[in-house]
């Protein structure tokens, strides 16, 4: 995964985190509240120019995304445009960003976010 795509969606997870979309009471569905309910990206414009800005080769996009379901699910069902492939790659990012943290409240995970980002 691109660095910068980490630092944007740890930020991400920290405004879902400030707009209390990310609770105490719904830590076993943070995941699903920050990559799943909502589409992160609706315009095939925003999604082309978010592959180009994170220097990601949209088929090397489609081929994490098809490894990933084929994987997990045993087939390939998301659909090939940039929007559907931005939406699912940051899905999967988003399950590698949360479950790579040790956080049992959302004030450990933002600071453990917020840790990082120093770092970085």
């Amino acid at each position: 995964m691109e660095n910068t795509v980490k630092i944007e969606l740890k930020n991400y997870l920290l405004d879902c985190i400030n707009d209390g979309i990310l609770t105490n009471e719904n830590i076993e569905d943070w995941h699903f509240h920050a990559f799943n309910e909502h589409h992160y990206i609706v315009h095939y414009i925003e999604a082309a120019e978010w592959l180009k800005i994170h220097s990601i080769d949209a088929f090397d996009a489609i081929d994490i995304v098809r490894e990933y379901e084929v994987g997990n699910f045993k087939e390939f069902n998301t659909e090939i445009s940039p929007q559907s492939i931005v939406n699912m790659l940051v899905y999967i990012y988003g399950e590698e960003i949360i479950y790579s943290y040790d956080a049992e409240t959302v004030e450990e995970l933002e600071s453990q976010i917020k840790n990082d980002l120093g770092e970085q």
